[in-house]
């Protein structure tokens, strides 16, 4: 029996000290952002039973000590630290980043990037992050489309995401402008304008000037109307139109000859409306706005990622477009995954093969939150692990001194025998 207290004491020590060592790993990365902790878990060996005479575990049983069976990574959420990049990403809930290794793809809760000189969106130390590009910039790094949202492509296609440091939002010529007015019932001119956009992102006005014709056939009012497509100087003049307006003896729109104008190239419609929704003749007060659509150009202010993983573009006309899209990875058992290093992981059989949730239509999504500006912290609270250090260091000392214990007992026994 005495025998069988080293075996027990020198398994309790071996054991023990493997479980400090997992404690310590974790408190020695309680800053390390994204880091998953490791609990270890114990089990006992087989106890010998004393009595003969039954084959179950009783009082008069001996254990032969414990052994460390597993340590299994802790899926709880970590806590979210600011950060005061738009590039860092914290994931809420479940999933993984994906970033580029060299042989195979890595998993990591760590959503600090950033874009570096080559305009690839990277980990700190320059790994390739994954996901979906939405193919709307061309190769001299111009805007091609507007896109709300860029859908998640298949987990097979999966690429790195690289943007370009320079991007221009193209303009949007104005292809309509149209006016809300009251030209009033007298002879003077008057006058309403337009903002518009033109093919060479110039900002041009658009202006209609209206003028009652000297000869009038009742019932109603004629006027004639002239357009006029200028820069905003006034120095140059790029297109004139003229036509004629209608209006019934309430003042009412009936038609109008007038129906576009060319804009340095680009065509703009001219709605006047139609009875009391546009332009009016109505003795009162002389009034006049205007809308138009049609976009300036802008240049690329930066990058930001929203809480759908999309990666938007901003511009200095204040457009937006989303330009990428973060795949966020999922496993059927997060804890069969191989740690490679503190915060990274490789799939294994254990975890099963990564996949990416569906919506209800089949679409791929991320299937969770996305936090900018934030950065998930150590999910390993520093009290209980300075707790559990304790527990496991006592332990420890409790079976150092069962080996003393046993040593001495030795040493008598031996004396006795002489």
């Amino acid at each position: 029996m005495m025998t069988q207290a080293f075996y027990t004491g020198i398994s309790g020590l071996r054991n023990y000290s493997s479980g400090i060592d997992v404690v310590s790993n974790n408190i020695a990365n309680i800053s390390t952002v994204g880091y998953r902790a490791y609990n270890a878990e114990y089990t006992s060996l087989f106890e010998d039973t004393l009595a003969a005479t039954t084959a179950t575990i009783s009082l008069q049983s001996v254990g032969s000590g414990v052994r460390m069976q597993t340590t299994s990574m802790s899926t709880e959420q970590g806590s979210l630290a600011l950060s005061d990049r738009s590039t860092d990403i914290a994931i809420l809930g479940e999933g993984w980043f994906g970033v580029q290794g060299e042989d195979n793809v890595i998993y990591t809760r760590d959503g600090g990037f950033n874009i570096d000189e080559n305009a690839d969106l990277v980990t700190t130390d320059g790994l390739y992050v994954l996901g979906t590009m939405g193919g709307n910039i061309s190769s001299d790094n111009v805007l091609t489309q507007s896109l709300a949202d860029v859908p998640l492509g298949d987990i097979g296609s999966v690429e790195t995401l690289r943007f370009p440091k320079t991007l221009t939002y193209p303009p949007e010529p104005t292809t309509q402008a149209s006016f809300i007015a009251n030209i009033g019932t007298g002879y003077d001119p008057i006058t309403v304008g337009a903002s518009v956009i033109d093919p060479e992102n110039n900002r041009n006005h658009l202006r209609l000037e209206f003028t009652k014709k000297a000869t009038q056939t009742t019932p109603g009012s004629q006027y004639d109307v002239v357009a006029t497509v200028e820069s905003l100087d006034g120095e140059t003049i790029y297109s004139t139109e003229s036509g004629e307006v209608f209006f019934d003896d309430t003042g009412a729109l009936i038609s109008s000859t007038l129906s576009s104008i060319d804009n340095n190239g680009a065509s703009v419609t001219i709605n006047l409306g139609s009875e009391y929704s546009g332009v009016v003749s109505i003795d009162t007060t002389v009034s006049g706005s205007s809308t138009s659509d049609g976009t300036i150009g802008g240049d690329l202010q930066g990058y930001s990622i929203s809480q759908d993983g999309e990666v938007i573009a901003t511009f200095t006309n204040g457009k937006q477009s989303s330009v990428a899209q973060i795949a966020v990875f999922h496993f059927s058992n997060d804890q069969g995954l191989n740690r490679i290093s503190g915060t990274r992981f490789e799939e294994s059989a254990n975890s099963g093969s990564a996949f990416f949730f569906q919506d209800a239509d089949g679409n791929n999504i991320i299937g969770t939150e996305i936090q900018n500006y934030r950065l998930e912290s150590s999910n390993y609270e520093i009290a209980g692990g300075l707790t559990e250090l304790i527990i496991l260091q006592r332990a420890y000392d409790a079976n150092s001194k069962s080996i003393t214990t046993a040593d001495q007992m030795m040493q008598k026994a031996l004396q006795m025998d002489a």
